[in-house]
């Protein structure tokens, strides 16, 4: 795991500005520093060593001196990959996977991608043909930024190293920020700074002196569903799966595990439990809130495996201090401050010496886990008798942990998650409810900004952005299309995921999404996945010979962290009371003063009013961070 960046056209000083750029991301790659200069252009490189410590040194060149490859990721197949070359006649000098990847590129060009299993974000200088190659993983889980400017396409791992070309400014992209705040992401290749552009999962690009051309090489489909038994279904995941954290405790240091105290990383940590020789090591998170805390079943999890468990302790307070680092380590605004504790999270990895640690993410997508799909399809039941005052009642039970639904009529209920008005061959349907609660904070936007906003709607981006064989899918597919495509690559696996982690120099590895994981998911029947109301069926069944029945039989507790009251409760922040004063807020233009001042004092006053107002209070935040963190913060620049 590392840090890329480079450049193709003329720079005047090009290990300057290589130099410039690696130093911006030097969390990324703390153990070593790399520049190759062309040309035309030019390579930079930080290395988090983790495979061959000695030798895996990049940039790296190929044999013959043709092919230079500055790479961020891993490619947990490289043995077998090596094995293949070698028997083609290949001869490596390192164990490094960076050096697999450069013979595959010699002798297949392109066509290496689909043999690659890994998470990874590359970029490849052709010396011969004088032309940049850039590709980017299957599912996201690896970031890779690019720029047009004066003349040069510009690349990187983080906006920050981009923002080290002279000249080239942050700016507020506001159709992204409308994005983030309907979306909870942007939609690639959006981000959130204007004419900076982030690589497409799934996709490699090629750069040359005739300009960028882009081509996505794998894409996320629902064929038609396999007629695997439920025993047949349950063996090929258990198979499947050990064999994706297999390939995910190679390292050459020791990898750990994050453990939740939920199903899908207490799967993963049994069976990391059962294939390593060594007591593994779990990390974890515990709140001061009751209401967000989850080490009870974590040290029920800890204690069955015999794990070597660490737990840190979350307050508010923590989650306060850390979110500026947060914002800036995000590169872009958030709603929800749950990318805090998990900054916290990594630190505490770091501290205790690991750099690469396994984690759940990928199942509740793949699997069907999240709340949204069975609200979704309660929706559709209730949309069939749209007078019924009974199958409104079913939303009660879908969110145990928001006790305000058990006492709401089924008339609040059905209006609420719009039951009966919506249209259920609205292709967006599972997600209306969410795109409609969050929309909500655009109340709070400038004048100015609703006018520059005029007539666009994200959500509509969204759907023409949709695949032809959308609409034949299964309407639970489809709804696990929505998550996988956007915001699982645009918020989890970044926000929370790789930006957090590399903040402190960790890799995260996700052995849920393993692409042969991913399209074995996809095959099953949508009752293997989501059965009447269960969720997450089939790897439920799977789990329930390896977890103590308190885990396996868990139902899917969505991971939260305090928004509101994380700023506002006990100690005064001063940030928090700078960004949201009125002169802070009228100088970015981007909210109007006088609703953000309501809104802070609703919500120091302890009467915020759910979801939107938390969703609104961080979002509002967060931008006034980014802002002062990023942009030069005039309303002409900000709101263009």
């Amino acid at each position: 795991m590392c840090g890329v960046a480079g450049y193709l056209g003329y720079v005047a000083d090009g290990a300057g500005l290589l130099a410039a750029m690696a130093g911006a991301i030097v969390h990324r790659g703390p153990d070593g520093e790399g520049i190759s200069v062309f040309p035309q252009a030019g390579l930079a490189h930080r290395r988090l060593a983790i495979v061959d410590l000695a030798n895996g040194q990049q940039p790296m060149s190929s044999q013959n001196g043709r092919f230079v490859i500055s790479f961020n990721g891993e490619i947990f197949n490289h043995v077998e990959l090596r094995r293949d070359l070698e028997a083609q006649g290949h001869r490596l000098r390192t164990s490094a996977d960076t050096e697999v990847i450069l013979h595959l590129f010699e002798r297949y060009g392109e066509r290496c991608l689909s043999l690659l299993n890994g998470d990874f974000a590359f970029a490849i200088w052709d010396v011969l043909r004088e032309r940049m190659f850039l590709a980017r993983d299957r599912i996201g889980v690896r970031p890779l930024f690019y720029s047009h400017y004066s003349g040069a396409v510009y690349f990187a791992s983080e906006v920050k190293a981009l923002l080290k070309v002279p000249g080239l400014e942050a700016r507020l992209d506001i159709k992204a920020l409308d994005q983030i705040l309907t979306l909870w992401a942007p939609i690639a290749p959006r981000t959130a700074f204007q004419n900076i552009f982030e690589m497409e999962p799934a996709t490699y690009a090629v750069i040359d002196k005739y300009g960028m051309t882009t081509t996505p090489y794998w894409k996320l489909e629902f064929p038609d569903h396999g007629d695997y038994t439920a025993a047949a279904a349950k063996e090929e995941l258990d198979d499947l799966l050990t064999d994706a954290v297999r390939l995910r405790l190679r390292a050459d240091v020791e990898v750990g595990c994050y453990l939740s105290g939920g199903l899908d990383s207490s799967v993963v940590a049994a069976i990391a439990s059962r294939l390593d020789t060594q007591p593994l090591r779990t990390f974890a998170i515990a709140f001061e809130s009751r209401e967000h805390d989850e080490s009870y079943f974590q040290n029920i999890m800890a204690d069955h495996l015999g794990t070597r468990h660490v737990q840190a302790l979350m307050t508010g307070r923590g989650i306060a201090t850390d979110f500026p680092h947060v914002v800036r380590h995000m590169e872009r605004p958030v709603i929800r401050s749950a990318p805090a504790p998990l900054y916290a999270l990594a630190r505490l990895v770091r501290s205790n010496g690991i750099k690469a640690v396994l984690t759940g993410e990928g199942a509740d997508e793949i699997f069907a886990g999240y709340d949204l799909f069975k609200e979704a399809k309660v929706r559709r039941f209730c949309a069939r008798q749209p007078g019924s005052r009974f199958r409104p009642l079913l939303f009660r039970k879908l969110y145990p942990y928001l006790p305000n639904l058990r006492r709401q009529t089924p008339e609040y209920l059905s209006a609420f998650f719009m039951a009966g008005s919506a249209d259920i061959d609205d292709p967006l349907f599972s997600h209306r409810p969410r795109f409609r609660s969050m929309s909500s904070t655009k109340m709070f936007f400038s004048r100015e900004m609703r006018s520059a906003l005029a007539g666009y709607d994200a959500a509509e981006e969204m759907a023409s952005l949709l695949p032809s064989d959308f609409r034949r899918w299964h309407p639970l597919n489809q709804a696990q299309y929505l998550e996988t495509r956007f915001l699982l690559p645009g918020y989890i696996l970044s926000s929370q995921g790789d930006r957090m982690a590399m903040a402190h120099g960790i890799e995260g590895r996700f052995p849920f999404l393993d692409y042969r994981l991913v399209e074995f998911a996809a095959r099953l029947h949508p009752e293997q996945k989501l059965k009447g109301l269960d969720e997450k069926h089939v790897l439920r069944g799977m789990a329930r010979k390896m977890l103590p029945e308190e885990i396996s039989d868990r139902r899917k507790q969505p991971y939260r962290a305090p928004d509101i009251e994380a700023f506002v409760s006990g100690a005064t922040h001063e940030f928090v009371e700078a960004a949201l004063a009125a002169e802070s807020v009228r100088r970015f233009g981007i909210f109007d003063p006088g609703t953000v001042e309501k809104l802070h004092r609703k919500c120091a006053t302890g009467t915020p009013s759910g979801f939107r107002d938390n969703a609104a209070f961080v979002g509002i935040l967060s931008t006034q961070l980014w802002q002062e963190s990023f942009s030069a913060g005039s309303p002409s620049r900000a709101v263009a």
